[in-house]
């Protein structure tokens, strides 16, 4: 068989089956391209069917580069075709895998595969960051890549520099009836539920048995104070379904919003929802692509989840799309919203849903949300079972998990045991891969198949374990930074940017410290423990542990991570302080992000005390101006776990000022910067016998005081009656710090306003 032959009778199979197969043209750069080329023309795909990913254009075809790949996603594409011999990018494939229609191809133009894992590509040199070279890069991942490609059914492999056939990938399947193609699932045997208040042409609009059923669930939303949680792997028609769904309510009038993490997640939605529209002949004239209106007074409508959560009380209908990929912070906001979806993928380069279920439900079901589950098992676009997707799971991560609960379920801080797996072990062993990689999935909302392959090869990268009889029940990803030449810490302070060293960057371009790259750390990329075992102190125990190991090795261990006040007060509580807050949202999270360190050495001791000692001092200003509407809470918890030495600097006229204010009728409004810098010294060193105030006084103190909010504000975000009670709890708050912290003018004039009291009560 010559690679015409192998890619015809694999099409057909494909054809045959409703699945896809893959097609591994292997050889030096050249070959595959004539070869790619004499295939396309021998099994007649046409042009417009056909996509080229690449960084190079060779074929008569739509070319996209790896980075725009997501663009085919929604496409009707019959085979396209991946050139990684310029790099291969794990994101890039896995949204490229999903854009192949049952009875398609996928082609993979490749470097010889015995050789691949030791070549370095694009991607290997993102991976090279200072001090590490390209050199320092391993081919873990593309070792374990080749092995899928070899393992998994449904994969031809053609040698194309002798044209050696290793493997024709015919699966010869016995004859079976096919279902969940757009082909031969035609909508118009699907039944249509009884007793449906949506349009029937809502149902007509549908392309299999599970999504009519899900659409019907839709309906469930018909009712105040309800929720619907949708999950599905991907290519199950789970933003196709949501935007039928979304149609039919605002072609009854109601306002239905749609959030994601990009208007691209939520294009599919947009696109099903305005074709009902049209087909029930109720579409107006769309303002644009993101907000569609009906004549009957509805619309669909697209905001990015801050401002989704922001505004969540504002429409009839909120549907939140790829609620995996969007943090729990602002998933709580939307739980304000009266009626609302959360549609989810299960496994996928968006996010995982298993983490969305884990971090999430638990507050989805304490709300007074009456809740309902629905999920979409079958595929849109091929059969159930198609190789390709399982070796795509298999291959990118996409099917990694935890251990199921019971067998972590007795985990203690004293049953587990710290592990230091390489890369060479967890490639060894498929299930320490899946468990730790899985846990890692569950970290972090943006955890995606790039990451295993960083995991796998990135010389900067450690993981650290504990494991429960052998399965892993908490998991700490490291990177190494710092430790960079004079030459490259000034390019970075001049504006230039230190791959793969976060903190180091910060500290120095943000913050000015061409030196604090110099010391050597350690930050914790992504920390996880299982849900199941949670709360056990085994967290706090792997930090400990990592400690021992590399406090005699580094100079600081440190973290970067979207603000909370829980989180600020577990790395608090692990010996992890304060030097920065970011002075911009996160565009997904919506969190202000926290930069900590925990010094291991003289020089990390200094970088920590500069740092430390600077936010102190200019803290009170960013707090009044970018980080004015930070949450007080977040502010309190940050301000706390602050490392640093104030000191007060108030002569006589400030304290009569605060004095003032705090006992009689002194105005605040007209010196804040002693009240400041009082509340910086109370909230960051208070001295040892300070008074304890109470969150709701510190809430205030921060609020009016450090983020300069007017005392309306205040008010109405405190739950005070009125401005005059929010400022008579900044008074409040006030007293005990004047007593602690004031000196003998402040002592004489809040004395002074007692007996100014005392005599008119008397």
């Amino acid at each position: 068989m010559n690679p015409v032959d192998v890619a015809t009778a694999l099409r057909a199979e494909a054809k045959a089956t409703n699945e896809r197969r893959l097609l591994v043209l292997s050889g030096e750069r050249d070959a595959c391209y004539d070869a790619v080329s004499v295939v396309l023309d021998g099994i007649s795909v046409p042009i417009a069917a056909t996509a080229l990913v690449g960084e190079r254009d060779f074929l008569r075809c739509r070319q996209v580069t790896p980075r725009r790949a997501g663009e085919l996603l929604g496409t009707t594409t019959e085979c396209i075709v991946v050139d990684a011999h310029d790099q291969l990018r794990p994101n890039t494939l896995g949204k490229v895998v999903g854009a192949v229609d049952g009875g398609g191809l996928l082609v993979l133009l490749a470097p010889p595969l015995d050789d691949w894992p030791t070549r370095r590509d694009g991607f290997d040199a993102g991976m090279a960051v200072p001090p590490f070279s390209v050199d320092d890069v391993t081919g873990n991942f593309r070792t374990r890549f080749v092995e899928t490609l070899r393992a998994h059914r449904g994969i031809a492999t053609v040698d194309v520099n002798d044209g050696t056939v290793l493997d024709d990938g015919l699966t010869r399947p016995a004859p079976r009836l096919v279902r969940g193609g757009s082909d031969e699932n035609d909508s118009d045997d699907l039944p249509v539920p009884t007793g449906h208040t949506f349009p029937r042409a809502a149902y007509e609009a549908c392309r299999t048995v599970d999504q009519v059923e899900t659409v019907h669930d839709f309906e469930f939303l018909r009712e105040s104070n309800r929720a619907l949680v949708l999950e599905a792997d991907r290519g199950r028609g789970k933003s196709s379904a949501a935007g039928i769904a979304a149609g039919s309510f605002a072609a009854d009038g109601e306002d239905v919003l749609v959030t994601a993490p990009s208007f691209a997640n939520a294009a599919e939605a947009f696109d099903r929802a305005r074709d009902l529209l049209e087909t029930l002949d109720v579409a107006g004239d769309h303002p644009n692509d993101t907000h569609l209106v009906t004549t009957t007074g509805g619309a669909v409508r697209y905001e990015p989840p801050q401002v989704a959560a922001a505004t969540a009380e504002e429409p009839d209908v909120l549907v939140v799309d790829e609620a995996a990929a969007i943090s729990v912070r602002l998933l709580d906001a939307t739980l304000a919203a009266d009626r609302v979806a959360y549609a989810s993928t299960v496994h996928g380069y968006e996010g995982a849903g298993r983490g969305f279920a884990v971090r999430f439900r638990d507050h989805l079901d304490e709300s007074d949300h009456e809740v309902r589950e629905s999920r979409l098992a079958e595929p849109i676009r091929y059969a159930a079972g198609d190789p390709v997707e399982v070796w795509s799971f298999a291959a990118l991560g996409l099917d990694a998990r935890p251990a199921v609960d019971p067998l972590v379920a007795d985990a203690t801080p004293d049953t587990v045991e710290y592990g230091r797996p390489t890369p060479a072990d967890l490639l060894a062993d498929p299930t320490l891969l899946r468990e730790t990689f899985g846990l890692l999935v569950l970290a972090h909302y943006r955890t995606d198949p790039d990451d295993l392959a960083r995991l796998l090869d990135a010389p900067n990268l450690r993981v650290r374990t504990l494991t429960h009889e052998g399965h892993v029940v908490s998991v700490a990803l490291l990177a190494r930074e710092g430790g960079l030449d004079a030459r490259t810490r000034a390019a970075c302070y001049e504006g230039g940017r230190i791959n793969g060293n976060m903190i180091p960057d910060v500290l120095t371009s943000q913050l000015r410290d061409e030196a604090a790259a110099g010391p050597v750390g350690h930050r914790v990329v992504r920390i996880a423990t299982h849900h199941a075992v949670r709360s056990g102190g085994l967290g706090s125990h792997l930090l400990e542990r990592i400690r021992a190991e590399f406090a005699d090795a580094v100079d600081w261990l440190g973290v970067g991570y979207g603000a909370t006040p829980e989180l600020l007060r577990f790395w608090d509580r692990n010996g992890y302080r304060t030097v920065h807050l970011s002075t911009t949202r996160n565009d997904v999270s919506g969190e202000y992000s926290a930069v900590m360190l925990s010094p291991c050495s003289p020089a990390g001791e200094a970088l920590h005390d500069r740092h430390a000692g600077w936010f102190a001092r200019r803290i009170g200003g960013v707090l009044t101006d970018a980080l004015r509407d930070m949450d007080p809470d977040e502010v309190r918890a940050a301000l706390a776990a602050c490392d640093a030495t104030v000191d007060l600097d108030l002569d006589e006229r400030d304290w009569r000022a605060v004095a003032g204010t705090a006992y009689g009728a002194g105005l605040y409004d007209v010196a804040p910067t002693p009240f400041r810098e009082l509340a910086v010294k109370h909230l960051v060193d208070p001295a040892p016998g300070a008074p304890d105030l109470s969150p709701q006084h510190e809430r205030v103190l921060v609020m009016r005081v450090l983020q300069a909010r007017d005392a309306e504000t205040v008010a109405d975000e405190l739950g005070y009656h009125s401005s005059r009670l929010a400022m008579r709890a900044l008074g409040e708050g006030l007293r005990p710090l004047v007593d602690a912290y004031g000196d003998e003018v402040a002592a004489e004039e809040a004395r002074r306003h007692r007996e100014e009291d005392g005599s008119n009560q008397g």
